[in-house]
């Protein structure tokens, strides 16, 4: 029989990474993120526009703020925040119209939002940079 005491002092592991869930539940957690990231980046998105719109000289700062290697990069993340949470939001849709639901097709749909998503990135990136 098995000491208790023993058993007692084994350390406690939960598993909390979001790499051992399932590719829908990482879609849904990227969802999440770049809806929060297209919030976030919405302020600076509309400081830039309004600099862009102000003046001549305002136009002049934008192209030299918009064309540092960071905030091409941070143009970027929010290029995939609103790609991705596009896709999603259209496999969500189709969710909600009950199709897609069983297990084989929600990890199709879920890979075709994840590979859309990325691919139409690096087409904004390439066009970008």
């Amino acid at each position: 029989m098995p000491d208790l005491t023993a058993k007692k002092k084994r350390p406690r592991w939960y598993n909390l990474s979001p790499l051992n869930l399932p590719i829908p539940g990482l879609v849904s957690i990227f969802h999440r993120i770049s809806g929060a990231l297209l919030f976030a980046g919405l302020v600076w998105f509309l400081y830039l526009l309004d600099m862009s719109l102000a003046s001549e000289s305002g136009f002049a700062r934008f192209r030299a703020v918009v064309g540092h290697p960071v905030a091409k990069l941070a143009l970027l993340a929010l290029a995939w925040s609103y790609l991705h949470h596009f896709c999603a939001g259209i496999r969500y849709l189709f969710l909600d119209i009950d199709r897609g639901l069983d297990l084989a097709p929600a990890r199709k749909s879920s890979y075709a939002v994840l590979a859309v998503s990325l691919a139409l990135t690096a087409f904004v990136g390439v066009r970008l940079w």
